[in-house]
Formats: C-alpha cells, sequence, structure tokens
C-alpha cells in the first residue's frame, strides 16, 4: 500500500487519522485524548457531554424546570460544564501531541450558545469545530471569533457550494477541511436529501470528486477532504492516495473507535458490535430530528417500526371513503375510517393495542395503553435537546415555542435513549443486554466487520493506540 503522510490539520502536522465526534457521551475527553497522543486527530462530542464534581463523580443530568425552556436552560448548563471537562481531559491525555477538535450538531439545541460556551470555558484546548446535522451557515462565525479552524460536515458537493457561496468565502483561511460524509455508509444522522435513494447506495469516488471540483474552483486544492463513512482498511481506499482526482485526503473513523479499551461505551453494547451480521445496521427515518439516521437493528427500532405498521387513515367527520365510525381509546372518541381498515384496527385492538394516538398526517398509530402513557410521558417531559423536535412538536423559536405541528408518536425521545444506554452503569450481564436491545445503537454500516476482522479475534478489543497502529498498515 501506499505510504500514509502527515497533513497538516489546526496549525499541525498530524496523521491524516480523524476519530469521528459521536454524541451523547460516547465521544469524551479520553477517547479523544488518546486518538491525539496517538497522533492523529481525536474528537470529543459536544452533544451533552458529561461533567463532574469537585470529587470527579458524574453529574446526572436532572431537570427540574417547570417548561420545556426551563429545561433547555439547563440542558446548555449541562452542555456547556460537560463540553469543558471533557477538553481539558483530552488536553491532559494528548500530552501536545495530535490535535484536539470538538463535534456538535448544528441542529442540537442552542448550538451556538453551547459551542460558544465551551470555547469561552477552555481557550485553547480545542484547535477545530466539526459540523454537520443540518446546514452550519454560522460556524465559520463562530470559528474566526475564537481563531480556531472549521471542518464542515456535507454529504454533497452541492451543499458545500451553497454553505461557500453564502457564508464561509468570508472566513478561507481557517477552512481546516471539509468532510464528506457518505450519506449511506455512515453511522448516526445521515445527510440524504430528497432526491437521493436510501436504497440505491452511491459511489462516493465520484461524489468526493465532484466535491473536489468546487473546491478547486474557489481555490481550496490545499485544503484536505476527510473521507467519513464505511472506512475501514485502507489499502481498499489506496487508489484515492497520490490521486490528483481527489488532491488531499485523510480520513475519518466513527465505528472502529467504539471497540477500544479507551471506549465508554458500556460492555454489553461493545459484546453487541462484535455479533452484527451484514445488514444488521440500516438507514431508517425514526429520528425526531427529521434526518435519516444509521443504527442497529435491535428491539428498539422494531418497536418503531411496528408502531407505523399499525396505522391507517382517519378523518373527524365522515368524508367520502371515510364512512365507517370507530372509537377509539379509553374515552372512546368518534374517529371516520375506510371500511377496508376498520378490520385491521380491530385485530389490533384485539392482540391489546387499543390506544390509538394521532400523527400529523392525519393518520392514527395503534400502541398499547402502556406504550401510550410511556409516549406521551417523553413527550411532556423534553429538555429542548433539538433545535425542533418532531417528537415532541418543540422548537427553540419563540414566540410559540412549538414546531406548529402536532406531536408525533411514531418517533422518540432522542435525549432519553441516548442518555440511557450510555450511562449502564453496573448491572449484571442480562440487564445491560437488556438496555442495549431496547435503545438506540447508531453505528456505521461497516459495522459488521467487528465479527469477521481477524484484528478482533476471541473478543480481542484494543487500545486506542494499537487502533491507530493496525488502521496505519493498510489493513
Amino acid at each position: 500500500m501506499k505510504s500514509i503522510n502527515t497533513i497538516r490539520f489546526s496549525g499541525r502536522d498530524v496523521l491524516p487519522l480523524i476519530e469521528g465526534g459521536k454524541g451523547v457521551s460516547v465521544s469524551t475527553g479520553i477517547s479523544a485524548g488518546h486518538w491525539a497522543a496517538a497522533g492523529g486527530i481525536g474528537t470529543i462530542s459536544a452533544v451533552n457531554a458529561d461533567s463532574y464534581d469537585q470529587e470527579g463523580n458524574l453529574i446526572a443530568q436532572v431537570y427540574h424546570g417547570r417548561t420545556r425552556r426551563d429545561k433547555q436552560e439547563e440542558l446548555i448548563r449541562y452542555a456547556i460544564d460537560g463540553g469543558i471537562a471533557q477538553a481539558r481531559i483530552a488536553h491532559e491525555i494528548a500530552g501536545g501531541r495530535g490535535r484536539i477538535h470538538a463535534n456538535f450538531m448544528w441542529e442540537m439545541g442552542a448550538a451556538e450558545q453551547v459551542i460558544t460556551g465551551i470555547l469561552e470555558g477552555a481557550p485553547g484546548l480545542i484547535q477545530g469545530l466539526t459540523c454537520g446535522a443540518g446546514m452550519p451557515y454560522r460556524l465559520s462565525e463562530i470559528a474566526a471569533r475564537f481563531g480556531v479552524h472549521y471542518y464542515p460536515i456535507v454529504s454533497s458537493a452541492r451543499a458545500f457550494n451553497a454553505l461557500w457561496r453564502r457564508s464561509y468565502s468570508r472566513t478561507a483561511e481557517l477552512l481546516g477541511g471539509v468532510v464528506y460524509e457518505d450519506p449511506w455508509r455512515a453511522g448516526g444522522h445521515n445527510g440524504l436529501s430528497n432526491t437521493e435513494d436510501p436504497l440505491k447506495p452511491e459511489q462516493p469516488y465520484h461524489r468526493v470528486v465532484e466535491l473536489r471540483k468546487v473546491m478547486n474552483r474557489y481555490g481550496l486544492d490545499h485544503v484536505p477532504i476527510i473521507m467519513a463513512g464505511g472506512v475501514w482498511h485502507l489499502e481498499e481506499w489506496s487508489d484515492w492516495l497520490d490521486n490528483p482526482d481527489i488532491g488531499l485526503i485523510a480520513f475519518q473513523f466513527g465505528t472502529r473507535p467504539l471497540l477500544t479499551q479507551e471506549s465508554p461505551i458500556p460492555l454489553a453494547w461493545k459484546k453487541r458490535l462484535m455479533t452484527l451480521k451484514k445488514g444488521d445496521v440500516f438507514l431508517n427515518r425514526f429520528s425526531p430530528t427529521g434526518f435519516y439516521s444509521s443504527a442497529v437493528n435491535n428491539s428498539f427500532l422494531q418497536e418503531l417500526r411496528e408502531r407505523s405498521e399499525r396505522q391507517v387513515a382517519y378523518r373527524r367527520s365522515e368524508e367520502d371513503e371515510f364512512n365507517v365510525s370507530h372509537h377509539v381509546g379509553v374515552r372512546r372518541r368518534q374517529v371516520f375510517l375506510r371500511g377496508e381498515d376498520q378490520q385491521r384496527v380491530l385485530q389490533w385492538e384485539q392482540a391489546g393495542f387499543s390506544e390509538a394516538l394521532r400523527t400529523p398526517d392525519e393518520t392514527l398509530i395503534f400502541v398499547t395503553p402502556e406504550q401510550a402513557r410511556q409516549i406521551l410521558k417523553d413527550q411532556a417531559s423534553c429538555m429542548g435537546c433539538l433545535s425542533q423536535c418532531r417528537f415532541s412538536n418543540w422548537s427553540q423559536k419563540g414566540p410559540t415555542y412549538t414546531t406548529g405541528q402536532p406531536a408525533d408518536p411514531r418517533s422518540f425521545c432522542i435525549q432519553k435513549t441516548l442518555q440511557e444506554i450510555s450511562h449502564v452503569g453496573e448491572v449484571d450481564e442480562a440487564e445491560g443486554e437488556r438496555i442495549v436491545d431496547h435503545n438506540l445503537i447508531f453505528g456505521g454500516t461497516s459495522a459488521w466487520r467487528f465479527r469477521e476482522d481477524p484484528f478482533y479475534a476471541n473478543g480481542y478489543v484494543p487500545t486506542v493506540k494499537e487502533l491507530v497502529d493496525r488502521i496505519m498498515i493498510g489493513k
């Protein structure tokens, strides 16, 4: 394989290997610090990171506010304190080696306020900002204010072109790199557009070549592209190295760092990664962000699929083919269904799915009374972790602080499930497996390779340093 040379990132020559940022509390100061110490770029997640008291004990993120706006203010404080704590940990472990970047979602709640608060509270400890999950037009303005480099995450040349023309052209000197995140292969939230087929993945090579053409047109041939999504062995990408059509290229690893000794995810999660088969991670659109996302097909996602499958259109008054009266729920509310749908509804109700919840699309989904209570409780407990949430109908924009749409019970509280799975704590093996199976597990579509890669034979879990060394040999 061709040699892997250092590239200048955020003011220093480092290995072109980047740890992908993963919130909530997954890409921590420990994992980022060790990645940087190995010579690459470690990434802390600025999405609701953990903070600690003076004795080093984890501070539980408990919300006491009466309104969603009050709760979001508490969340912002937790997020800023946590980001500062993780930056300090990463800086200490890195010991001046590599680079430390912070990753955040543009569509997370109060994104600009959170990242600004972290940078103010941890001056000089973060050298780069990585941001996606939306169109972060003001990312460059924040970077310029603090004199750090910025790294937008895009999934197409078209997206970068829009960002450049509207904003980034005014702060070109701090553009440290452009992350191309493959919308079919990367873990977490993905940038599929409405014109792209989620079932027909395109090859990244041609899309990255198009991105490079756009960048070169703006005189950015010296700015690296960071390939993210589906990267495992570098020898599989050897034709990208020293390729004039690709230009300067680096590689981001989001899934592989999950299975290291320094990774904070619970043991049950790590064990689950070692059992995955091809196809066990797939794109879905259940996220309250409205974005597609890649996650492990477990009981959590299966239950969400089943919710949507138990769904019929309805009307509140008789209309055209909606001419069959039906009474739903404990309050026996009258709705009108199509004749062919009523038989399915009766079967669902007889099976115990007797509660009907309205969606924004003039449909009803049918769930058990217990599921209905939990869904409504989770919606009421919304703490504004997103700028807007389709599950709870929260929006951080006044004066109503709602999206203007009804809450969507086909989605879920993403803050609740990510906090639960990343803070399993001291439980027995069976309970750990249950928690992992019944919560959201983000992952890239190549996660099945843990099971087949001889590097992980017999359940071997490497250190971050061992993983980086392994990646550097290409296989």
